[in-house]
C-alpha cells in the first residue's frame, strides 16, 4: 500500500478526517474528532499507528514481525505496524478494526449516524 492508498483508506470511512495536530509531518486520521489512525506519510518505511484490542494486540505482534508495540501511544491499546510488512487485505482489516474500536466508544447517536451501531 502506497502513502496515497493509506490516505485514500483512512479517508473513506464515514465522517473520516485528516488533521496535523502534531505539525505538517503527522496525518492524524479522526472519526468525530477521535484518533483512529496516526502515519508520517512521508516516512521510510512507511507506518502507520493504529488502535487494537490489547488481547488482539498481543495476538498480532507474536504472528507478525512488522506489528509492534504503538510508538508513542499506549502500548496496551496501539500497533504500530510497518505497512509493508503485511499483505493489504490484512493491513486494510487493522484500519478497519481501529476506526470500529474508535467508533465504539462514541456515544449512541453518533454511532447511529455512522451506521455502525
Amino acid at each position: 500500500m502506497t502513502p496515497q492508498q493509506l490516505r485514500a483508506f483512512c479517508l473513506s470511512f464515514n465522517a473520516s478526517a485528516e488533521e496535523f495536530p502534531f505539525g505538517p509531518e503527522a496525518s492524524v486520521f479522526k472519526v468525530l474528532g477521535k484518533m483512529f489512525a496516526l502515519s508520517a506519510l512521508d516516512a521510510r518505511p512507511l507506518t502507520v499507528n493504529l488502535k487494537c484490542d490489547p488481547d488482539e494486540a498481543v495476538r498480532l505482534r507474536e504472528e507478525y514481525e512488522a506489528v509492534v508495540p504503538g510508538w508513542h501511544m499506549n502500548k496496551r491499546h496501539w500497533n504500530t505496524v510497518t505497512v509493508s510488512g503485511l499483505p493489504d487485505a490484512k493491513l486494510r482489516e487493522l484500519i478497519e478494526d481501529s476506526y470500529d474500536l474508535v467508533v465504539a466508544g462514541l456515544p449512541k447517536a453518533e454511532r447511529l449516524r455512522l451506521d455502525r451501531p
